[in-house]
């Protein structure tokens, strides 16, 4: 007998708590057995037996199904013979109940016929689109009308065709003819991002997908239609007709807009960026991306990008073609005149290893401290922060710190100075998810409440810009509150519950000091999510005044030896760094001679 659990999201309605990086054992009590194609398998209750055949390496074809999504037997391509029943069922819509046999179309003539059958009727009006089609090579119709379908059709008639393409989006177009009425678009739209745009309309042989007449699919995320559409219905306008997948050579990356992180799969040929996938990252973004992740890739391809490093001539003051060699000698011979009177401002889209890399060159070969990654509102309040609740503090760090799961898993959110779905549209899935699938209450600290509150079934907490210190410290206390004031007051309260602060924090002075008390007094954990990727990459690597790599104070001795040693040289510069507005305003002034910008 084999016992077996689903992966994450597998299950119908059931999550499994993570226990030392795996999944928790399953009580006896909690597990069903039932036997696929003569093999007996164990399986928590609630699992699909689409999900329990995978497990043993059975691959049932399907269309509709999609582990993330909520079942919808619309494709019946998945049918099996179950012992008991009078017809073959959908894998899809069905749970595993304990002592079912089923067998699927490696066993069962019944469930391999029906299944032949279904395909047969899919490809009645789907198009012989394949050597134009974007999805060809990579789609799931291809394949498994080869091994389910059958070499002759026996349809006659003429297909039914309409207006091709259906431009539904800026990035998305619509083929109706080859759509076979999965509804994963749909549910994608409905169920995950909250934007139900796109419908299935009409009836019965009539039906399509669309959108209102006149309202166009304006979601985040309606680029994950185009992925997980399985038969090239809806396509890419940028990608459409540009290459093959047999074409294409496939890296694995890291979204580099916000601070989500998600997983992105880059696919390019002979040097050139053809188009960007989400990754599967159970731990991370799952299978999903927004729009940006996606599409926002092609400004490496502007033209209107330097090719060649400029000089300024020293007696025209024109900026002059040069080599590399050359612009690289003339950067040396200023910043060596510049030594110790020089200022580096980073940004924050730097990896973590060029951060750490401009730190060391600040102090190590400048000399100075003078380093900041904030391009964007900042405070000394801000850096403390930074310094002694960010620095050093993380899973990879120090054990703590929050994960996607635990944020998921949290009982209740606060957003303080954020927009999830605007500055962090991962962060905004898992609330929706956690809300839809387990009723989070999530708190918006805000001036009103925006769409991604609503969507994520979000509480606004009225604060008029300036008054969130207040709000913070009425939750830190309980007191003075009434109606939804003392409801968040007492969620914060609940194990595991978060607080999120956002960059925009940094403009309201208090309100990160008062974010510590208010985590602090309610139980909750706090953590910072800026917008840009590479912001807290950089707090640990040091591109920050006063702050050393690791996240270790400036101001400590011990730390300035280490790390002085580390990179060998005598001694780290000793006049307390500036922040980006004050390095800006004595390069202005001419206290600075030379400014880096990376």
């Amino acid at each position: 007998m084999t016992v077996l659990q689903p992966s994450s999201g597998s299950a119908a309605g059931s999550h499994s708590a993570p226990s030392g990086g795996g999944e928790a054992a399953v009580p006896p009590e909690d597990l069903v057995t039932l036997t696929i194609d003569g093999i007996e398998i164990s399986v928590p209750k609630g699992t699909l037996v689409i999900r329990a055949a995978e497990m043993l390496g059975i691959e049932i074809p399907r269309f509709c199904d999609h582990p993330l999504l909520d079942p919808a037997g619309a494709c019946r391509q998945c049918i099996v013979e179950v012992e008991g029943q009078r017809k073959p069922m959908a894998s899809c819509t069905i749970t595993c109940t304990d002592g079912m046999v089923v067998k699927s179309q490696l066993t069962s003539p019944v469930a391999e016929k029906a299944q032949r059958g279904v395909m047969e009727l899919l490809l009645i009006n789907h198009p012989l689109d394949c050597p134009v089609c974007d999805k060809g090579g990579e789609c799931p119709l291809q394949n498994q009308a080869m091994s389910a379908g059958q070499a002759d059709s026996r349809f006659e008639g003429k297909k039914r065709t309409y207006e091709k393409p259906v431009p539904i989006s800026q990035q998305v177009l619509l083929d109706r003819e080859r759509c076979v009425l999965c509804a994963r678009c749909t549910r994608f739209s409905n169920q995950i991002a909250g934007d139900p745009m796109i419908e299935l309309i009409e009836r019965g042989a009539l039906q399509q997908v669309g959108t209102g007449e006149g309202d166009p699919f304006e979601s985040y995320f309606s680029g994950n239609t185009i992925q997980i559409c399985p038969v090239g219905a809806l396509t890419s306008a940028a990608y459409r007709f540009r290459s093959r997948p047999f074409d294409l050579v496939s890296s694995p990356s890291v979204c580099e807009h916000c601070a989500g992180g998600c997983a992105t799969r880059t696919d390019h040929r002979r040097g050139k960026v053809m188009r960007r996938l989400a990754a599967d990252d159970p731990e991370v973004n799952e299978e999903w991306v927004c729009d940006k992740g996606r599409f926002a890739f092609r400004y490496g391809q502007l033209p209107d990008r330097l090719e060649t490093p400029l000089v300024r001539d020293a007696e025209s003051g024109e900026l002059t073609p040069a080599s590399w060699p050359e612009a690289l000698e003339a950067a040396a011979r200023g910043l060596v005149a510049a030594r110790g009177r020089a200022g580096v401002l980073t940004g924050g889209r730097l990896t973590v290893e060029d951060s750490y890399a401009y730190a060391k060159f600040a102090r190590a070969v400048l000399d100075t401290d003078d380093i900041d990654f904030r391009a964007r509102v900042h405070s000394p309040e801000e850096a403390g922060f930074l310094a002694a609740h960010v620095a050093g503090h993380g899973r990879d760090l120090d054990g703590q710190g929050v994960t996607y799961r635990s944020l998921e898993a949290a009982p209740a959110v606060l957003l303080a100075g954020i927009e999830a779905e605007e500055e962090a549209p991962g962060v905004f899935l898992r609330l929706r998810k956690a809300h839809r699938k387990s009723g989070q209450r999530t708190f918006g600290l805000a001036s009103y409440a925006t769409r991604g509150l609503i969507k994520a079934g979000g509480t606004l907490l009225p604060a008029a810009p300036g008054t969130e210190p207040e709000w913070l410290d009425a939750l830190a206390g309980g007191v003075g509150l009434e109606g939804e004031g003392q409801a968040a007051a007492e969620a914060l309260r609940a194990e595991g519950s978060v607080i999120v602060v956002g960059e925009r924090l940094a403009a309201v002075p208090g309100a990160l000091t008062a974010a510590v008390r208010a985590a602090s007094a309610t139980g909750a954990r706090l953590v910072w999510i800026p917008r840009r990727a590479g912001e807290r990459g950089a707090v640990e690597a040091g591109a920050l005044a006063g702050l050393l790599p690791g996240g270790r104070p400036a101001t400590d001795p011990r730390a300035r030896d280490e790390v002085a040693r580390a990179w060998g040289v005598a001694a780290l510069p000793h006049r307390p760094g500036r922040d980006t507005g004050q390095i800006l305003e004595a390069a202005a002034t001419g206290e600075l001679n030379a400014l880096v910008v990376a």
